[in-house]
């Protein structure tokens, strides 16, 4: 693909938050089982390919909840069920896999994600998981600010809104780096360079 040149040697899958917590929720555009299923085509293709893959969760438990507005868990709510920080059964992680854990919405504050990558020679990431316009762009934007090229899989995310998503895509997105589909991505794994 000439628009997107990925050398899979310098290039790592992020996928955000495809955990139990967020695969339960009503999200928009995309269903919580479209994003979870665009995820799983891309790891098999990274993996199959030699390609780093990283699957990044939230400990929800343990989440700043400074006062806000509106605020993601109201005062009073009960606490999250115990297997609400595991990644899905559906997300179908492998062992050879990387998962990272935050208390955050962004991947690489107070975590390993840098490191890991900048060991790989990591220049480039795919981001795709749950929710577009909070820990997906929360850690794009730390990408961004770390040098990282980034390419967004569009339908392999989504949010709690489908105008938050659309924004998110639409706008911050395309500064920051390409967006791309989910079959766009995968053309160009497969005519991609290098050796991972």
């Amino acid at each position: 693909m000439s628009d997107l040149d990925i050398d899979i040697g310098r290039t790592a899958l992020v996928l955000i938050d495809l955990q139990n917590s967020n695969v339960k929720r009503d999200l928009a555009p995309y269903t919580a089982e479209q994003v979870v299923g665009n995820c799983v085509l891309l790891a098999s293709e990274m993996r199959d390919r030699g390609g780093m893959v990283i699957f990044v969760r939230v400990l929800v438990d343990q989440l700043q909840l400074p006062p806000a507005d509106a605020p993601m868990r109201k005062p009073g709510t009960p606490a999250p069920p115990p297997d609400a920080s595991q990644l899905a059964p559906d997300a179908q992680v492998q062992a050879t896999d990387i998962v990272v854990t935050k208390r955050q919405w962004g991947a690489f504050y107070g975590t390993e994600l840098d490191q890991l990558l900048r060991r790989r020679n990591i220049k480039t990431i795919i981001l795709g998981g749950i929710a577009t316009n909070l820990g997906v762009e929360s850690t794009a934007r730390a990408a961004f600010d770390r040098g990282y090229g980034v390419v967004f899989v569009e339908d392999a995310m989504s949010s709690m809104r489908a105008d938050m998503h659309r924004f998110a895509c639409e706008h911050t997105f395309r500064i920051m780096g390409k967006v791309r589909s989910t079959r766009h991505v995968i053309d160009a794994l497969q005519a991609g360079t290098g050796d991972a």
